[in-house]
């Protein structure tokens, strides 16, 4: 979508018209809330993350910069609910259950739910600023350029701090199960 296109969007949203208003929320209610359960790891809470964000974004869109893109400026919404919902609960959750693709056998199910919790049992234990920048590249697809721009800091940071959570990361799988890459133990013959 252009900038013209957002401002429109906008502009129509501020007029109070009620389609514009749902076009806004039906184009980015996927990725925020995606965003917000990679990060939260509980659906409740990226839901009741994904709402918040909509009602802040609705409260404060006359304050919309149209020389940004609207996504952007609704991400970085998000990301900031997430991230203080996470400082405001007591200990990290687990992630309940994961969603698995039909069509592969009991055994392979299994083995992906016992992945997907592994995956995300790690990235809760990364901090807030290393899981935001790893959600942004690896699950929304974010260029370094538009993270930079999101979370407001040189792209060189992300560079930094995505290296720094892959190491972490790295090293937490290697613990489990699910390592990436391990050295062989023992004579293959």
């Amino acid at each position: 979508m252009s900038g013209n296109a957002d401002f429109e969007l906008v502009r129509n949203c501020l007029r109070g018209d009620q389609s514009a208003l749902a076009e806004l929320v039906n184009r980015h209610q996927k990725p925020v809330f995606n965003a917000a359960f990679r990060l939260l790891g509980n659906r409740e809470d990226a839901a009741d993350a994904t709402q918040t964000t909509f009602l802040k974004v609705f409260e404060h869109l006359d304050d919309f910069n149209p020389k940004y893109k609207l996504f952007s400026w609704v991400y970085r919404i998000a990301i900031n609910e997430s991230l203080g919902q996470l400082r405001r609960r007591k200990p990290q959750e687990e992630l309940a259950d994961t969603l698995v693709s039909s069509g592969h056998s009991p055994e392979q199910q299994c083995e992906s739910n016992d992945l997907s919790a592994t995956v995300q049992a790690s990235m809760m234990q990364l901090s807030d600023e290393y899981r935001t920048v790893v959600v942004m590249k690896h699950f929304s697809g974010f260029s370094y350029r538009e993270i930079s721009e999101v979370l407001d800091i040189p792209e060189k940071t992300v560079k930094s701090r995505l290296y720094s959570a892959r190491q972490i990361l790295k090293q937490s799988l290697q613990q489990s199960d699910y390592a990436p890459y391990s050295e062989p133990t023992g004579d293959p013959t």
